[in-house]
């Protein structure tokens, strides 16, 4: 439904063409004056505003070419519709020189007016899916053009070393890559790396999330479609193999892929070409494929789920990443990284973390991963209001909680919490109350601070 602003001094007409927008299902705005429908146009087509603008030609006040060069200069992409019962060549000429969609003489018939809407409404979907599919490649480009750097994939233990072994060698070549770990691993940062060591480094790298979009949608990421393709369509797009000419794309969560769209997948792999959907001219491409999944894709295979000839196609090369679990000795590594980032990207100063904090992270299992680790350390620094980080005392009982049995996880949890309480009261002097004492810095009140503190055994004596 869209929203029409009608604009005409003489009541009959207004009304006439209020109902018939009305009977195709639209919404109609009546306005009985040029300025009194200008204030219904807002400066760039934000809400309130209007979709299209019928205005007559002659009226007091502001007139109808009056009301087209204001709206052009609000709302561009707004087609306006002049109509009149004093047209000349001359008129009609000036009107669309100011940027008029078009200009309709009276008296005319209630099938012309439903005809001049429907198009007019059309061509301002195709503007917007215009500009949509514009700013989405040039985020796009944007992000391929990102600056990429080998050490952001922290890790000194033997599994990293061989992972970072394994990006070495299959990097320079073209092999298809398939990187299998769990969720909050870092696969896009080791599909990052793969292209950044890449004879290909210069080209593009674009990323799909195969399971974040529904079997229609993920066709056109990928593959583009053409105007009227579906319903919505109302434009050409160019899809994520064409934008990754030359260049890595990287499909994660390939093993979300529907079973329907899998042939379409392999033939682009094996022959590097493919037809957009809705058309029929093939596009030929020069791809890169690295693909990533926290599935069983063998398992998938035999239970028919996954095709057995597409999944040796991506296996080319195998990249496993382990769990952060079974690496805890990068866990310190992994924090005090993590630390810096975001010390520096928020211009915080952190020069310690506190041991029993380091060791309920490191006993911690992890079950988001990388990915869970750093934005635990992001919420600390944000929290960490002195050179000590400070990490959220709840983070810190979910660390001690899942890191060794009950009666061991209580003794870890007291000590963390304890050591966590101390460093906010030494970094202020043993201040508790006020708007820099420890309890605020704590996010506590001061009476639970003294409660705490009371069945800790902490004292100024410490």
């Amino acid at each position: 439904m869209a929203r029409i602003l009608i604009i005409d001094d003489n009541e009959t007409m207004r009304e006439g063409l209020g109902a018939t927008v009305r009977r195709m299902g639209h919404e109609a705005v009546l306005a009985s004056s040029g300025a009194a429908g200008l204030a219904q146009v807002a400066p760039g087509g934000g809400r309130p505003g209007v979709d299209f603008v019928i205005t007559d030609l002659k009226m007091e006040g502001t007139g109808g070419l009056e009301v087209v060069k204001a709206v052009r200069e609000r709302d561009p992409d707004c087609p306006v519709m002049i109509v009149t019962a004093f047209g000349t060549v001359e008129t009609a000429v000036e009107a669309m020189r100011l940027g008029a969609f078009d200009f309709l003489q009276k008296p005319f018939a209630p099938e012309v007016v439903r005809l001049k809407v429907a198009r007019a409404i059309e061509l301002r979907d195709e503007r917007r899916a215009l500009e949509r599919a514009q700013a989405e490649n040039a985020a796009l480009r944007a992000d391929a053009a990102a600056p990429y750097r080998f050490d952001e994939i922290v890790g000194e233990t033997p599994a990293m070393q061989a992972v970072f072994q394994t990006i070495e060698k299959v990097a320079p070549t073209d092999a298809s890559v398939y990187i299998h770990g769990e969720s909050g691993t870092g696969k896009e940062l080791v599909a990052r790396a793969i292209h950044a060591r890449s004879k290909r480094a210069s080209g593009p790298f674009v990323k799909v999330n195969c399971g974040a979009l529904t079997e229609t949608l993920l066709e056109s990421e990928l593959f583009g479609h053409e105007k009227g393709a579906f319903t919505g369509a109302v434009s050409q797009k160019v899809g994520r193999f064409e934008l990754a000419h030359q260049g890595s794309l990287f499909l994660d969560e390939v093993g979300d892929i529907p079973p329907e769209l899998q042939p379409k997948l392999l033939r682009v792999l094996q022959e590097q070409e493919f037809e957009r959907l809705g058309g029929t001219r093939t596009i030929k491409v020069d791809v890169r494929l690295v693909a990533a999944t926290h599935r069983d894709l063998t398992k998938m295979v035999a239970d028919g789920r996954f095709r057995e000839d597409l999944y040796y196609r991506l296996n080319v090369f195998p990249v496993v990443l382990p769990p952060l679990r079974e690496r805890p000795d990068d866990i310190p590594r992994l924090v005090r990284h993590f630390t810096q980032l975001f010390a520096r990207r928020m211009g915080r100063r952190i020069e310690t973390i506190p041991s029993a904090v380091m060791d309920a992270l490191v006993r911690y299992q992890w079950p988001g991963n990388v990915r869970e680790l750093q934005n635990v350390i992001e919420r600390a620094v944000i929290l960490s209001t002195g050179p000590s980080l400070q990490v959220p005392p709840g983070d810190l009982q979910s660390a001690a909680m899942q890191a060794s049995p009950p009666t061991a996880a209580a003794v870890t949890l007291a000590d963390a919490e304890r050591e966590h309480i101390l460093a906010a009261l030494r970094e202020t002097g043993w201040v508790v109350g006020g708007p820099e004492g420890a309890a605020s810095r704590l996010g506590m009140k001061r009476s639970t601070l003294y409660k705490k503190m009371k069945k800790l055994g902490i004292s100024r004596l410490e």
